[in-house]
C-alpha cells in the first residue's frame, strides 16, 4: 500500500440471500451444506427456457412505517433489496441517522446487471404496441441501471460521489473496491457499497441462449449448479442484495465503531478480447494487482472465495488462472453450489459472507463438487463438509461478462482472524 494513503476497514453489513438474510440461518444452511436453489414452477411454462431452477432471495420483511409508498414508488425490487440492506449496514455501523451519511463525505459506490425487469417490459411493449399506456413517472427510473445506488441516495440523503458499477458479475465486487479507493485516497469517509440484482426468467433466458445454464437437474434443483465438477452443466441464476460499509480507519475509530475486517487490496482489470470467453491471464493478472495492493506475497492469503459459476469454459480458466498465481497451496472455495450465481448481487454477497466466515474460522466447501474435472487445475478445493480454517487474509474474485475481472482482499482485524 502506498504509504501516503487510508486505511479502509468495514464497520457495517447486511444482505438478503437465497441462504437467508442473516448471519445465523446463513452460517446454518454453509454448515450444513443446505441450498437455496428450487424448481421454479412458474418457468414451467415458458416456451423454450430449457432451465427451471433458479436460488431466489429468502423472504425479508420492510418496516411500513420506514418504507412507505410515497419513498418506495420510484424503487423496483432491486432497489427496495439494495435500500432495505444499505439500511441494516448503517444500523449496524452505528451510522443510521448520522449528518455523517447527509454530508458530502458519504458517499455510495453499488450495482446491478440492470434495474426492474418488469419496467423494462414497460417500455418493450410501447415498441410492441405503438402504445404508451402502461408507462408510469417511475417507469425509467425503476428500469436504469444505477437505480439500485440513486435510491439508496435519495433515501438516505447522501451527497457525495455515486459510482454506479453496472458491469453484470462484477457489479458488487467493483462496488466495494470503487468505495475502498474513494476512501483510500481521501474522496470521502464513509462509503455504501455492494451491489443487488432481482431475479427474473429473462435472466435466465439469457444464459440460456448461450448454453450456459444448468438444466439436467431442473427435477433435483439441489444438485446443482456443481462448480469444477466434470458433471457440472452450467450455471444456475439467483437473487439477493449485500451492502457494506466501508470508513476510513481513524475516523471509525474515534467514533468507537465495530470494525469487522479490514480491506486491504483491490485489483481490477479487462480482457479486451471477447464478450463472452473468459481469459485466465487476465484473470491471474487482476488477482496480483490486489496482492500488489496489499503488499502481499501468495503465500500470506489463507483463502481464495473464488466466482465457480459452474459453466464449462469459465471454471477451467479460473482455475488456471488460480492455480498460476497460488499453485494448490491455498484452499479455494466458492458459494455459488449454495446460492446459484446472483449476478450483479454476488461480489457483495459473497465478500460479506468471506468476512464472516474468515472471524469464525471456517470455510465453506464447494456445495456438489464431488468429482473435479481433470480439465480444471488441481487446487485444494473444499469438497464435502465445512472445514476448520483459521483465516487472517482473505481474497475473494469475480469475473464478468465483457471481461471484467476483480479481486479483493479482505484481512481479519488485529486479533482476529477465527483462530480460537
Amino acid at each position: 500500500m502506498n504509504a501516503d494513503s487510508r486505511r479502509v476497514v468495514v464497520t457495517g453489513m447486511a444482505y438478503i440471500s437465497p441462504l437467508g438474510c442473516d448471519w445465523p440461518t446463513v452460517r446454518r444452511a454453509l454448515l450444513e451444506n443446505r441450498s437455496g436453489v428450487v424448481h421454479m414452477v412458474a418457468w414451467d411454462v415458458l416456451e423454450a427456457l430449457n432451465t427451471t431452477v433458479a436460488a431466489p432471495a429468502a423472504p425479508f420483511e420492510l418496516d411500513p412505517a420506514e418504507f412507505t409508498r410515497k419513498r418506495t414508488r420510484s424503487m423496483g425490487r432491486v432497489a427496495l433489496m439494495a435500500v432495505k440492506t444499505a439500511r441494516d449496514a448503517l444500523e449496524a455501523a452505528g451510522l443510521l441517522g448520522s449528518d455523517v451519511v447527509r454530508s458530502s463525505r458519504c458517499g455510495i459506490a453499488y450495482g446491478s446487471s440492470a434495474g426492474q425487469p418488469a419496467a423494462v417490459a414497460e417500455l418493450a411493449n410501447l415498441i410492441l404496441s405503438k402504445s404508451c399506456r402502461g408507462i408510469t413517472a417511475t417507469t425509467y427510473v425503476r428500469m436504469m441501471s444505477h437505480t439500485a445506488a440513486v435510491n439508496i441516495g435519495v433515501y438516505f440523503g447522501c451527497r457525495g460521489r455515486i459510482i454506479p458499477t453496472s458491469s453484470a458479475c462484477t457489479s458488487g465486487s467493483q462496488g466495494i473496491g470503487y468505495a475502498y479507493e474513494a476512501i483510500r485516497f481521501n474522496r470521502a469517509d464513509v462509503m455504501i457499497a455492494g451491489g443487488a440484482e432481482e431475479l427474473d426468467a429473462t435472466d435466465a433466458a439469457i444464459f440460456d441462449t448461450l448454453f450456459a445454464t444448468s438444466t439436467a437437474w431442473n427435477e433435483r434443483p439441489h444438485e446443482t449448479p456443481k462448480p469444477f465438477d466434470r458433471h457440472r452443466d452450467g450455471l444456475v441464476v439467483g437473487e439477493g442484495a449485500g451492502t457494506l460499509i466501508l470508513e476510513e480507519y481513524e475516523h471509525a475509530k474515534r467514533r468507537g465503531a465495530p470494525i469487522l475486517a479490514e480491506v486491504i487490496g483491490f485489483g481490477t482489470n479487462s480482457d479486451g478480447a471477447h464478450i463472452t470467453s473468459p481469459q485466465k491471464d487476465q484473470m491471474a493478472a487482476a488477482m496480483r494487482l490486489a496482492l500488489r495492493d496489499a503488499g502481499l506475497e501468495p503465500a500470506d492469503v489463507d483463502l481464495v472465495n473464488g466466482h465457480g459459476t459452474a459453466t464449462e469454459s469459465g471454471d477451467v480458466a479460473e482455475s488456471a488462472a488460480t492455480y498460476e498465481v497460488f499453485g494448490s497451496a491455498v484452499p479455494y472455495t466458492t458459494m455459488k453450489g449454495h446460492m446459484g450465481h446472483t449476478l450483479g448481487a454476488c461480489g457483495a454477497l459473497e465478500a460479506a459472507f468471506a468476512v464472516e466466515c474468515m472471524r469464525e474460522g471456517f470455510a465453506s466447501p464447494v456445495l456438489n463438487l464431488k468429482e473435479p474435472d481433470p480439465a480444471c487445475a488441481p487446487l485444494d478445493y473444499v469438497m464435502g463438509a465445512p472445514r476448520r480454517l483459521p483465516q487472517r487474509v482473505v481474497m475473494t474474485n469475480n469475473f464478468a461478462f465483457g471481461g471484467i475481472n476483480t479481486s479483493l482482499i479482505l484481512r481479519a482485524p488485529s486479533g482476529e482472524g477465527g483462530a480460537s
